[in-house]
């Protein structure tokens, strides 16, 4: 079969096939499109060139053009449906003009008045997306290619058009999702100004209204922060206001736990890799420094990193510059600091299990967070938020009792804050009813998963042999009465603990909820005790 192509359609086809790949290689809609023009007058001397593109529901304006100049193309803008281009908008078709100089309608606005003298011909075809005309493909052609056929200049054209609308609409759906995540992300960062501002955590206790104050008179400076207390006390919650009373709160607040990552993971965690700076490093890759750079970077667990990788990470706090792993360039960040740990850094410096000048260099300022065990009074109001946001979950109405309340308050703790969290999500999963009694909280049934651990030095005994003294509780519900305090044991006098525990499960028939009332304590206090002292619970 005889090949009717010319070395004209050959040259259409590579200059189509051109266009294509430079549409599809920038989301810089602007520079995209004068890319285009360019191509159409390299290959084929289209020259000038112009694409006119709809600006708002009124009118048009020069989106990209060659040939003109910044004035020229800033005259171009029209009233939808004037001159030329409105005539194409508004029929969906070609025009072609073979000469503009005997064309009364043309306005010429964006070439100028003058010309006419340099330019010949006119040929523009619309910018369709479906039906809707959305802009105008326009060139002009010269003196000395007056004779040139129009017929394949409109074919070209017409092609290239529906590329260019193609790729408006994909630039223009892009825009929309970029903007639609922009003000996500500012929505976000409100609820999470709000969420995470001081004036929302909970505490009203006399330590955390120390807390709370130690946190507004360090947030706005650019000193490093150690939080310390023991583990589920909140220090990432005290993190996060500290960054959102800050001036960097418009930045990003990034954390790691140094805890949770071996050393040769968590250094390009911290600092980076460049590409193949390790098996599997297929790509470069910013590390938490380079992401916090500007805001806050957030470093929990800070005394569990090995000595090692403290000598590393002690150049960076002090001199704010470091290398990324198999790179050899030195970068630079503004970060502020805040770290958190669980342990006695005194201890281990004095070990040598931690050094002594990264000791100094992060303990700058320190906030210590002081254990849910001696913040009792803030017990009912966290019980009262975490039972509401369950609630709200799980389309439920739950309420705890005055009795269940108080057992809470008693219960050591050794968790804090988030074993308390998980105690009351796990009661409320499994509660049948609406209504939280003494007996539906796990320890009072032997089921306290805590139960074994000890408490740590320094704190609370394991069981009180008197009425323990605790804030006063809330008043109850209408309708509802505290429990009336228990009947004591006969006279103790010259009994050993042991001895009291003793007589206490006899008198209550080895039942440990009974014998934890009459001593004046809680069945959870009351089996570490019996744990303690070797007693072996009898089934009767």
């Amino acid at each position: 079969m005889k090949d009717h192509l010319t070395p004209n359609h050959y040259l259409e086809l590579t200059t189509v096939y051109e266009v294509s790949k430079v549409l599809s290689s920038s989301l810089d809609l602007e520079h995209t499109l004068n890319d285009v023009l360019k191509t159409l007058g390299n290959h084929l001397r289209m020259y000038p060139a112009m694409i006119i593109l709809r600006t708002d529901d009124s009118h048009v304006g020069v989106m990209a053009a060659t040939g003109l100049s910044a004035e020229e193309i800033e005259r171009g803008r029209y009233h939808l449906g004037e001159g030329m281009v409105g005539k194409i908008m508004r029929a969906g078709m070609p025009v072609v003009i073979p000469d503009i100089a005997e064309e009364p309608a043309f306005l010429n606005r964006a070439a100028g008045l003058d010309a006419t003298q340099q330019l010949h011909a006119f040929v523009g075809v619309p910018i369709k997306v479906g039906y809707d005309c959305i802009g105008v493909l326009a060139i002009y052609r010269t003196e000395k290619h007056k004779g040139t056929s129009f017929r394949s200049d409109v074919r070209l054209l017409q092609m290239v058009a529906n590329l260019i609308g193609q790729t408006v609409t994909m630039h223009q759906g892009v825009t929309a999702e970029r903007n639609r995540l922009l003000q996500e992300k500012h929505r976000l960062q409100k609820e999470l100004q709000k969420r995470y501002s001081i004036d929302n955590v909970i505490g009203n206790s006399r330590g955390m209204q120390a807390v709370f104050a130690d946190v507004h008179q360090a947030a706005p400076g650019k000193a490093t922060i150690l939080l310390r207390g023991e583990s589920g006390t909140g220090k990432e919650v005290i993190a996060r206001a500290i960054h959102y009373l800050s001036p960097r709160r418009d930045k990003a607040f990034i954390k790691l736990n140094c805890a949770a990552l071996p050393e040769s993971i968590l250094e390009s965690e911290l600092f980076g890799h460049e590409r193949g700076a390790f098996t599997g490093a297929t790509q470069e890759r910013k590390g938490r420094f380079e992401l916090a750079d500007g805001g806050t970077l957030f470093l929990d667990e800070i005394g569990d990193i090995s000595p090692a990788f403290q000598a590393k990470l002690l150049r960076v706090l002090q001199e704010r510059e470091f290398e990324r792993v198999g790179g050899n360039q030195t970068r630079r960040v503004d970060v502020r600091i805040i770290t958190a740990t669980n342990r006695n850094l005194e201890e281990a410096v004095s070990k040598g299990e931690f050094r002594a000048d990264l000791y100094y260099r992060i303990n700058v300022v320190s906030i210590f967070l002081p254990p849910l065990r001696e913040r009792r009074e803030d017990i009912p109001a966290l019980v009262e938020y975490f039972l509401s946001r369950f609630n709200k979950d799980n389309e439920r109405r739950l309420h705890v009792s005055p009795e269940a309340m108080s057992t809470l308050m008693d219960c050591f703790w050794p968790g804090n804050v988030r074993e308390l969290e998980n105690c009351i999500e796990r009661t409320a999963t499994m509660l049948r009813g609406d209504f939280i009694r003494q007996i539906d909280i796990p320890c009072q049934r032997n089921q306290c998963l805590s139960m074994s651990l000890r408490p740590l030095a320094g704190g609370h005994p394991i069981v009180t042999m008197a009425v323990l003294a605790r804030p006063s509780l809330p008043a109850p519900a209408e309708g509802a009465t505290y429990a009336s305090p228990p009947e004591r044991l006969d006279d103790t006098d010259g009994l050993s603990e042991r001895e009291q525990l003793v007589q206490a499960m006899e008198r209550c028939g080895w039942v440990q909820a009974k014998a934890a009332r009459l001593l004046g304590t809680t069945t959870r206090k009351l089996g570490y005790a019996l744990k303690k002292h070797g007693i072996e619970v009898k089934r009767l």
